[in-house]
C-alpha cells in the first residue's frame, strides 16, 4: 500500500471512529500530515483538552500520553507505540524526590514536564522548556530543586541568578550528546547560518547559539526570521519540517546524533493498526495519581505557564 493510500485510510478511520491524533513535532513527516495537531508535549495536552473527540491517540512517548490523560481524565488516551518511552523522564524515581524533600524541606521541587506521572505526584510545580525561566522567576521561594534535566536547569540558573537552584542530575541523552566540535563543524560547513539550539544541550553549546528556545520556539523563530539559513540544534526532524514549511529557506541539522530513537519507534503503520483496534496501549492512571500529578501542572498554569 502506498503512503498516500495509507494516509487516506487513516483520515477516513479517524473520522469514522471520532479519534483525535496528536503528533509530537519530532515525529516523521508522514505522521504529522495526518495528525489533528502537531506541537510540543504540553501544547499537545492542552490541544487534547479542547478537542471534541473522546478518544485521543498520542504519536509521541509515554510521559506525553500520561500528561494528556492527567488533563483529560474523561477521555480515552492511547499511546500508539507502547514501547516509546523517554530516558530522561524515567531517570528519577519518586522515592528519590521524597527522600530529598525529607532532607531538604526548604526547597521547592520544580519538575520539567518531561517526567512520568508518578514523579509529578511528588513535585511542587511543572515547567516546560519555553516557560521554565518565567515560572522559576515567579516562584516565591528562592531555593529551587530542578529535575531532571540539568542542562535546562543550568540555563534557567543563568537567566535567574537571584535564585539558588540545585540541579538533580539527569537529562536528555540525545541533546546532551552534541559537542562544541559539532557546532564548530556545522559553522564551518554553513558559515552564513544562524544557530538555533534547545536548552537541553550542554551549557557550552547553548552559549554558542544565536537563539535558545523550545522546539516550538525554534520553529517560530526560524519561520519569522528574515534570515535565510539556519543550523537546527534539536531533533533532526525539526529541520525537515521547517524545510517543508519554509521552502525558500535552508535548514541544516547541527549533528547526525540528534535523532531520538524513541520518537522514531512510531510509524505510520502503527497509527493505522491502532485505528483498526489492532495496536496501541490505552493509558490508565489511578484517580489518586491524576489528582496528585495535576497539582504541579495546575501550579504551572497559575504561575503563567
Amino acid at each position: 500500500m502506498r503512503i498516500r493510500d495509507m494516509q487516506d485510510e487513516m483520515l477516513r478511520l479517524k473520522k469514522e471512529k471520532d479519534v483525535c491524533i496528536l503528533a509530537h513535532s519530532y515525529q516523521a513527516r508522514e505522521i504529522v500530515e495526518i495528525a489533528d495537531y502537531m506541537g510540543d508535549s504540553f501544547q499537545l495536552s492542552v490541544m487534547a483538552q479542547k478537542a471534541p473527540q473522546k478518544t485521543v491517540f498520542m504519536c509521541g512517548v509515554r510521559f506525553m500520553a500520561e500528561t494528556v490523560k492527567i488533563l483529560s481524565e474523561d477521555k480515552r488516551v492511547v499511546l500508539v507505540n507502547p514501547l516509546a518511552g523517554c530516558p530522561m523522564a524515567e531517570q528519577i524515581e519518586p522515592e528519590m524526590v521524597e527522600y530529598f524533600k525529607q532532607k531538604n524541606p526548604e526547597y521547592t521541587i520544580v519538575a520539567y514536564i518531561n517526567t512520568t506521572a508518578a514523579l509529578k505526584t511528588v513535585c511542587d510545580v511543572c515547567v516546560t522548556s519555553s516557560t521554565a525561566v518565567k515560572i522559576v522567576r515567579k516562584i516565591q521561594n528562592d531555593r529551587i530543586a530542578f529535575l531532571p534535566d540539568c542542562n535546562l536547569g543550568d540555563y534557567v540558573q543563568k537567566q535567574v541568578p537571584e535564585k539558588e537552584i540545585k540541579l538533580l542530575q539527569g537529562g536528555c541523552p540525545i541533546h546532551a550528546s552534541v559537542t562544541v566540535a559539532d557546532v564548530e563543524n556545522a559553522r564551518r560547513l554553513y558559515p552564513g547560518a544562524l544557530l538555533l539550539v534547545h536548552p537541553e544541550c550542554i551549557p557550552k553549546v547553548v552559549e554558542m547559539a544565536d537563539y535558545v528556545g523550545s522546539t516550538s520556539g525554534i520553529m517560530e523563530y526560524a519561520k519569522n526570521s528574515p534570515h535565510r539559513e539556519f543550523i537546527i540544534g534539536t531533533e533532526n526532524s525539526i529541520a525537515e519540517h521547517l524545510q517543508y514549511i519554509c521552502p525558500d529557506k535552508r535548514f541544516y541539522p547541527l549533528s547526525k546524533k540528534l535523532i531520538c530513537p524513541n520518537m522514531k519507534l512510531t510509524t505510520l503503520v502503527d497509527v493505522l493498526n491502532a485505528l483498526k483496534g489492532e495496536g496501541g496501549e490505552e493509558i490508565v492512571l489511578s484517580p489518586e495519581t491524576i489528582t496528585k500529578a495535576r497539582r504541579c501542572i495546575d501550579e504551572m498554569i497559575r504561575l503563567g505557564g
